[in-house]
């Protein structure tokens, strides 16, 4: 078994799909098993890598979006007795547009040279988080808002729901579109003593283009539509589970959990920002 397992979220996108798969098994190969989540493709438009189809009615309908689908992922590597095996889980999107060269294997070396990381996300050259890697290529972060993370199992396993499915595994998916769900991540990660990084050892983008132009394909609203939905349906989940208000309050919950990190491992200081 190798090193690390890439799920990929894929929904009637099969070329977009194919070729992340194809450049991970290039780049990653020997490191980096991948499977394909199928969250509600219709028959004719799965990828040639499906690993699992979710094909219940209402993921036909309305897909599985980035909980659900990850969720689905994980619980399926549960189930099938292989999550234990692998060191470490990178989650993406389908849009996610990586570097012509390897990935995975520095990220593996960036989690070496931090024990305490359970969490790493790859940055890219459109972040203002850039600025603040410039002394320093790895800092820890209590934000971080991406399509692609790497993930310590060990982390992983302390927050996994013990009866997993696609809706209550790693994520809640009561919180369909994920407003707001990275961030509760982070602060979950935070709480059981793991800190989150963002690194530039290597790049990651989002091709929002996928979704601007082939909404109707993916079978999601309009991007302007989804946006408002997400944050909108995002806010009330919000309230609902934790009584905050806004995205501020909710990231000031892990912004106090990622303080009283470097209380308890000063030796970490120097990757704060």
């Amino acid at each position: 078994m190798k090193k690390v397992a890439a799920i990929i979220l894929n929904r009637n996108l099969p070329e977009v799909t194919d070729s992340l798969c194809g450049h991970l098994r290039e780049h990653d190969g020997d490191i980096t098993d991948v499977f394909v989540v199928e969250a509600g493709s219709d028959r004719d438009k799965l990828s040639r890598g499906c690993t699992w189809y979710a094909d219940w009615p209402e993921a036909m309908e309305h897909g599985l979006r980035y909980p659900r689908g990850m969720n689905y992922g994980l619980s399926m590597l549960i189930k099938e007795k292989k999550l234990s095996s692998y060191e470490a889980f990178f989650l993406l999107t389908n849009d996610t547009e990586l570097e012509k060269k390897p990935t995975l294997a520095p990220l593996l070396e960036v989690m070496e040279q931090h024990p305490r990381v359970g969490i790493l996300s790859p940055c890219s050259r459109m972040w203002g988080e850039k600025q603040l890697l410039k002394t320093e290529p790895t800092r820890y972060f209590w934000y971080i808002h991406n399509t692609a993370y790497l993930l310590r199992r060990r982390m992983a396993e302390t927050l996994i729901d013990p009866e997993p499915d696609h809706l209550h595994c790693l994520f809640d998916g009561t919180n369909f579109r994920g407003y707001g769900t990275e961030t509760e991540l982070v602060a979950k990660a935070y709480a059981n003593d793991w800190a989150a990084a963002i690194t530039a050892k290597v790049w990651a983008e989002e091709n929002e283009a996928h979704l601007l132009n082939k909404s109707d394909l993916i079978k999601t609203e309009t991007y302007e539509q989804n946006i408002r939905l997400y944050i909108e349906e995002g806010r009330r989940w919000m309230r609902r589970k934790y009584g905050f208000n806004s995205r501020w309050q909710m990231q000031q919950h892990a912004k106090f959990l990622y303080d009283q990190f470097f209380e308890f491992y000063p030796e970490y200081a120097a990757y704060r920002i």
